[in-house]
């Protein structure tokens, strides 16, 4: 199980690893629904050259209810609208977890992350040799970029040598290119990598800071810590977006039959903290300074789509745009500011409610996507890997994407293909899973940031937590109790998942 303290609640506690060992006899009968199943081997779908470009792009702790186009009034995101217009906006769109580095392991590898033990500040996360989404398209012929956060942990850890190559990191894993930061922007050491170097060592140092009317994880927060003398924190947004711009401008006749294909991953920093929109987007929101920085981040993807365009790639580039997790964003805030960033959605940041995990996802193709479709299917971040491979005519290895299912049918407004349900883990380790509008938990609280994040069961009453999604999206009634045959039946497939080790036949 993966180590998640990648966003430590404050410095005393920094170096506290939520380890997931309540999991250890949970997940087993999720097989029960594979026997039927297709083996997430992927079909071509289509020639060598009509392959499309792929470009992702990954926002920091936004929430579901942070885009116009999910409901947002208090803030402005025009380009992220227009994203949605002009292709398909998913409503039940899940992280593999409530927290950053779980969910970027998911993301890239296509496996949950409750599998894997492995702890960034130690050494990597994601296996040598384990494919991820950059090393299958990669393999298939593609050129690979990525700019941002990293956030998977490199072969020493956070024992950096700053004069020595960073092994293990985006280059060692699929990418031909990387320009980026090991963590977020309020966890030193503060520097920026090129590849697998180290561009200047963080030398200089920074106070820790934070904004007075807010938590102590929100607004204007960072850690005390190394910094290099190039890196400014609020700047880091403005040069990932560049350097995004950069790269795309490098590719050779974009979008052509007879150019190279290529992946972009750009892994924002926002509206993670620290909350430092730059002064063009200070105060457009009425949302405060959480508002202003996504519009910010708004603002970076419209440049990131006009790259595109200006490359003659538009009409064949698969782009697609999600949040890592949910947001930091107490019911306080939504009193105060009149803006819920998790829309109508429980919960928060961490949290095995939905609110930590259901997230935003956009997806515009062209060539194929319909504009201005909604699609209700239940989908999650490890769903990726199979899709590529799908897309690209790979066959996924049987050690490779266990728990992927690709999702080009759902985007091409066809039937979705039969899978079991999705599961998602909580920062302190409660493990979740849907199947249709039944939502198990396998523990009582939060599981992660929101209060109470963990209850100890009163003798008689519940241990876990089931909920019915169509009848109470918000929530409220847990009918653990009510639906026993229901709970068995969850806890079994759970616990039958983690037994055979994947989901995927």
């Amino acid at each position: 199980m993966i180590a998640l303290h990648s966003l430590p609640l404050s410095s005393s506690n920094r170096q506290t690893s939520f380890k997931c060992s309540v999991v250890g006899a949970l997940l087993a009968g999720v097989i029960v629904l594979l026997g039927t199943l297709n083996a997430g081997a992927a079909t071509p779908a289509a020639p060598a050259a009509n392959r499309p470009n792929i470009v992702i792009i990954l926002a920091d702790d936004l929430g579901y209810g942070d885009l116009g186009s999910y409901g947002a009034t208090k803030v402005k995101t025009p380009h992220l609208d227009r994203l949605a217009a002009e292709g398909m906006r998913f409503t039940d769109a899940h992280a593999a977890a409530g927290v950053c580095v779980p969910s970027r392991y998911a993301l890239m590898t296509g496996r949950y992350p409750f599998r894997n033990d492995r702890d960034w500040r130690q050494g990597t996360v994601i296996e040598d040799g384990r494919l991820t989404i950059a090393s299958l398209v990669k393999s298939r012929g593609y050129a690979t970029g990525m700019v941002g956060k990293w956030h998977l942990g490199f072969e020493n850890g956070i024992a950096f040598n700053y004069a020595q190559p960073l092994r293990g990191g985006p280059v060692d894993r699929g990418f031909d290119s990387f320009f980026g930061i090991h963590a977020s922007t309020d966890i030193p050491p503060y520097f920026y990598i090129r590849n697998d170097r180290v561009v200047a060592a963080p030398t200089d140092k920074i106070e820790a800071n934070s904004s007075p009317g807010w938590s102590p994880i929100q607004g204007a927060f960072w850690r005390e810590g190394p910094i290099s003398p190039d890196l400014k924190l609020e700047a880091v947004m403005p040069r990932f977006t560049q350097e995004a711009v950069n790269w795309l401008a490098q590719r050779p006749s974009g979008g052509t039959n007879t150019s190279q294909p290529f992946l972009l991953y750009v892994a924002f920093t926002a509206p993670h903290t620290p909350w430092l929109p730059t002064e063009k987007f200070a105060g457009t929101s009425e949302a405060s300074m959480y508002g202003d920085f996504v519009a910010q981040v708004d603002d970076s993807v419209g440049q990131i789509l006009a790259a595109v365009e200006r490359a003659g790639a538009k009409e064949n580039t698969l782009v697609f745009f999600t949040s890592d997790n949910g947001p930091v964003w107490y019911p306080e805030d939504t009193k105060r500011l009149g803006h819920s960033s998790t829309g109508s959605l429980r919960g928060m940041k961490g949290d095995a409610w939905e609110g930590g995990h259901r997230l935003p996802f956009l997806a515009r193709w062209p060539a194929r996507i319909k504009p201005g479709s909604v699609n209700a299917t239940t989908i999650s971040f490890v769903d990726l890997l199979a899709t590529f491979a799908e897309i690209t005519g790979a066959k996924l290895p049987a050690d490779a994407g266990e728990d992927s299912f690709s999702i080009l049918p759902a985007l091409l407004g066809q039937t979705a293909t039969a899978r079991p349900g999705i599961m998602t883990l909580s920062s302190r380790g409660a493990l979740t899973l849907r199947e249709g509008d039944w939502k198990f938990i396998s523990a009582l609280g939060s599981g992660g940031f929101s209060p109470p994040n963990k209850q100890a069961p009163t003798p008689g009453g519940p241990t876990g937590q089931l909920y019915h999604l169509g009848r109470d999206p918000g929530e409220q009634n847990n009918l653990w109790q009510q639906e026993p045959e229901v709970v068995a039946r969850l806890s079994a497939r759970l616990k039958a998942a983690q037994t055979a080790g994947r989901t995927r036949p």
